[in-house]
């Protein structure tokens, strides 16, 4: 099994294309899957990429092109005119064809529309590009094999026999209407063993899940994980049925939202490629870095106030990294933990009560534990006295208490408001844990000092 391309491949492909040799360059390439090609192309210049592309035929170079990553995917498409494009999009899936529309220009989607000829294929992209991206609406093909309930059999067969030429591959039978709203599923055994004189309605089944083409995607995720589902249907507001979501869609959806929700727990505002541009990442980056930067000026601000009393107690100045690694990394965890039970729906119920317990209780357990750990350093090794080693074992138990309900409270306050909790992970956190974690520290070491 191979699943990486040698590199005497690539350099033979690349060899091939300087001398123009088409008919050895197609005949290398013939039996190549498309996510092979999709990674050759990645090694290669743009101007060579683009070769390969127009040379392959569509319906091989189609879906390698979904294979790319965006940033490759997007440098190649800007080289190929409206009709190439059209061409491409001809070979693909519905939901794949609307991605590749939704990376281009408003014009050059019109331009693109006009040349496909398939008119049917035409307007259904079109219809999926009027819903969001991460809705059930923008996920779904319009390919799928549907019968009307009042269908025979034998009439049945010879319909889904036309339809599933349309269909790369049959997961679901569904059962609607003569409005076309969705009333269930046919399983192929009872269609099999059903009279060739039945009618659908007599053996379909009506049990069936759905969503609308409104449901998030997240929400459209969870439905097929929690049920095992390889497609899902997807019904209109009329709950007529209009497309489906399969399980190689749904996985990448999720991917692309954890490498997006990594992205924002890192600091980074938009999904950004490792080869993009340099203004493109520094807009992604330097947002969350000023804010950052603002946050510790605010720290820095709450020392100089308390100069007076590092001035009769110069060693409480050495625990001050200690106090904001501690703040910050309590408080990453348990937004981590937050943030992933929100997104694959484990918290219920009075979450914030549950949760705030469970985290404080789990916060004072670890808190006390490393206090004790620093008492005893700090009396040995930095030969502070018993009240300053009192009071930064009191003000590391209060940091770490307190890390722990900032990030358990502000993930679930910005679920609550529709705004992405994942923002609540990383520079977020750790940032106003370094500033209240720093503010606790000295008015603590303050009060038990007796300064």
């Amino acid at each position: 099994m191979q699943f990486q391309i040698s590199t005497e491949l690539i350099e033979k492909i690349q060899f091939l294309i300087e001398q123009k040799n088409d008919e050895e360059l197609l005949l290398h390439l013939d039996e190549v899957h498309h996510a092979d090609i999709a990674e050759i192309i990645s090694e290669l210049s743009l101007d060579d990429a683009t070769y390969l592309v127009k040379l392959l035929d569509s319906e091989k170079t189609s879906e390698a092109l979904m294979e790319l990553e965006e940033g490759v995917r997007e440098r190649i498409l800007e080289t190929l005119s409206a009709k190439e494009i059209a061409d491409e999009l001809v070979e693909m899936d519905t939901d794949d064809a609307a991605d590749i529309m939704n990376e281009l220009s408003p014009e050059l989607q019109k331009q693109v529309i006009s040349e496909i000829q398939d008119e049917q294929h035409a307007e259904d992209i079109v219809e999926l590009l009027r819903y969001p991206e991460d809705s059930a609406g923008g996920l779904m093909a319009k390919e799928l094999v549907k019968v009307n309930e009042n269908w025979s059999v034998t009439g049945c067969m010879t319909e889904m026999r036309a339809q599933a030429e349309n269909v790369t591959r049959v997961h679901s039978i569904y059962v609607v209407d003569d409005k076309n709203r969705l009333k269930g599923r046919l399983s192929l055994k009872d269609l099999l063993t059903a009279a060739s004189n039945e009618n659908i309605r007599d053996v379909y089944i009506p049990n069936v899940d759905y969503v609308t083409v409104h449901t998030e995607g997240e929400d459209v995720a969870r439905i097929m994980q929690k049920y095992d589902l390889e497609a899902i249907p997807v019904i209109d507001e009329m709950g007529r049925l209009v497309g489906r979501i399969t399980i190689d869609d749904i996985v990448d959806f999720i991917k692309e939202e954890a490498e997006r929700d990594y992205q924002m727990a890192a600091g980074i505002s938009e999904g950004v490629e490792a080869d993009d541009n340099i203004f493109k990442q520094t807009r992604a980056r330097l947002p969350w870095l000023l804010i950052g930067m603002f946050g510790g000026l605010g720290a820095a601000g709450i020392i100089s106030g308390f100069q007076e009393t590092m001035s009769v107690f110069p060693k409480l100045l050495l625990f001050v990294p200690l106090i904001q690694a501690t703040a910050g990394n309590v408080g990453v965890q348990s937004s981590a933990i937050v943030v992933q039970g929100l997104a694959n729906g484990s918290l219920k119920g009075n979450i914030i009560a549950k949760r705030l317990l469970k985290e404080t209780s789990l916060a004072l357990v670890n808190g006390v534990s490393i206090a004790i750990i620093v008492f005893i350093i700090s009396s040995v090794w930095f030969e502070t006295s018993y009240t300053e080693s009192i009071s930064v074992g009191v003000a590391l138990i209060s940091v770490i208490l307190l890390a722990a309900m900032i990030g358990t409270v502000i993930p679930i306050v910005l679920d609550k408001n529709k705004i992405d909790p994942a923002v609540a992970t990383g520079p977020f956190i750790t940032t106003s844990n370094d500033v209240f974690g720093i503010l606790t520290y000295f008015l603590i070491a303050k009060a038990i000092l007796g300064f």
